[in-house]
Order: structure tokens, then sequence, then C-alpha cells
């Protein structure tokens, strides 16, 4: 369901026009869980405001798979989920089966899944999957031209003292899968990194990054080679898990529909661990 603002009032008030039937805590929640967007665009509190001319729009229950992966939004073309950390995207050749593919696979046994992108295991956050060749196609076309807006969420250790900026180098992996910059090798791919932070305390900074391109590791090389590695990424040289995980999150994706063409923005909200450690560490 949704609405069109008709004057000036806080996101919370438009709901309340839209859903009289509903309480304000119900309301609420439906922000925090992502529910509500404003012109196609996750709200972030019951207390922005609105303006005339905006749609609010109250986005459908979302829906898990069996195995309580977390499903963004689904039609006939396509499938967005929200990956939790420790979960591979796709079979690799050491686990075929316990991979994010395989169970939306088995929600439907006759509906094939098509892979378009990867998360890392360690990695959570937004995903797509395509649900015809077609919309596979469309997804894999923009992957390739880097047509598709990505903006990850990372908690890394040090303090960055500058409020944003880029990092670009040419990315290659050895044999024994560890990728690293190099300024020697044809093989070697442009990557290229935006960052922009969004807070630090005494040890540890907070940074939103967008990608302008989509190579294996990225942020988590970029980060390292920096100074800053991921917290939890021993293999990129971290020294601290606070989290007891990979303290990096897919926080956005924004891609045009294989069918409609209109803009898709999907979020998926930042872990409850990553709140908590971030209000700690301030504090």
């Amino acid at each position: 369901m949704h609405t069109i603002v008709k004057k000036n009032q806080s996101l919370l008030e438009a709901l309340l026009l839209l859903s009289p039937d509903s309480s304000k805590t119900t309301l609420r929640s439906w922000v925090e869980k992502g529910r509500v967007q404003v012109d196609g665009h996750p709200a972030k509190i019951p207390s922005q405001q609105v303006l005339p001319g905006q749609k609010v729009e109250v986005l459908r229950k979302t829906k898990f798979t069996r195995e309580g992966i977390e499903i963004l939004y689904e039609d006939k073309d396509i499938v967005v989920i929200n990956k939790p950390e420790g979960l591979l995207s796709v079979a690799t050749a050491f686990d075929k089966t316990t991979t994010a593919h395989c169970i939306l696979k088995r929600r439907f046994h006759s509906q094939i899944v098509y892979p378009v992108h990867r998360l890392d295991r360690e990695t959570s956050g937004v995903m797509v999957f395509a649900y015809s060749q077609r919309a596979k196609e469309h997804l894999k076309e923009l992957f390739f031209h880097h047509d598709i807006g990505r903006t990850y969420f990372a908690i890394v250790e040090n303090r960055i003292e500058e409020k944003n900026g880029s990092w670009k180098s040419y990315l290659i992996e050895d044999a024994t899968y560890y990728v690293k910059s190099t300024s020697s090798s044809e093989k070697a791919k442009l990557a290229i990194t935006h960052y922009e932070v969004a807070g630090v305390s005494d040890h540890f900074s907070f940074l939103r990054l967008k990608l302008q391109t989509g190579r294996k590791n990225q942020i988590r090389v970029h980060c390292k080679e920096a100074g800053f590695p991921i917290v939890g990424d021993q293999k990129y040289g971290a020294l601290t898990n606070p989290l007891e995980r990979l303290g990096l999150h897919a926080e956005t994706l924004i891609f045009t529909h294989p069918d409609t063409k209109k803009t898709m923005h999907f979020e998926a909200p930042l872990p409850a661990s990553f709140k908590h450690f971030m209000h700690k560490a301030k504090q």
C-alpha cells in the first residue's frame, strides 16, 4: 500500500493517515524493519520529514526461507535476499549444498535460480538472484559494466582522519587465493573503491564504501593496504575480532529491473552486532 503526501509532515504522521488502524508502535516497527520507503528509498527514522508529492510506500511483510534467509523482494524475474554471515553464496569445490543458491533452489523444486554475483562467505547483506535466463543476462550485463550501485558498511581498525576519499589499484589473485595490488602483471584488473567516514572511535573507524568496480576481495584488500584492515579479517591483516565475524556488510544494491526497467533500491539493515559495537566503541 502507498500514499502520495499532501502536505509537509513527519513520516509517522503520513503512515497514520495511510494505516489509521495501526498503532504508532507498529508503524515505527515497519520503519525499523525496512518496510517503509519514501520515493523508492528505505526510510531511516519515523520522525523524518516528508514533502508534498512524495510517495510513501509500505512493502509487504518480509518473508523467510525455511532455513531462515530473509527475502527482501521477489517476483517472477528476480529474488533479493539478505544473506547471513557464514553462508556461501554459491557452490564451491568444497561445499556444494550449504549455499544461498541451493537454499533458494530448494524452495521451489521446479524453479531455476541463476546466480549473478557473489558475496564472500564472511560478508552479510543484500544479494540478487535471477529466476529467468533473460533476467540473468540483464543483471550479468549490469555487473559487467559496473552499472549497479553497491554500498557496503565496514568496521575497520585505526582512525581515518579524512572524511572521504578513494582507493585505486590493480588487483591480482595468486595461487593461494590471496588478492593483492600489483603494477607488474597484465592480468591484474583495475579496482576502485570510494569511502566515506560514518564515524570513528579511539581505535576504530566506521566506513560506508561504494564500489566503482567489483573485484574479488576488493574492499578487504583496499582497506588493508590503506592501513585500515576490516575487523575480523585475519587473511588481510586484522589484529582484532570484536564482532567474532568479518566486519563487512553489503548494505545497498541498486539496479534496473530486467522487465519493468524501473530502478530498484534494496537495503539490508546493519546487523545488530555492528550497531551494538559502534555504540559501545564511541562511549
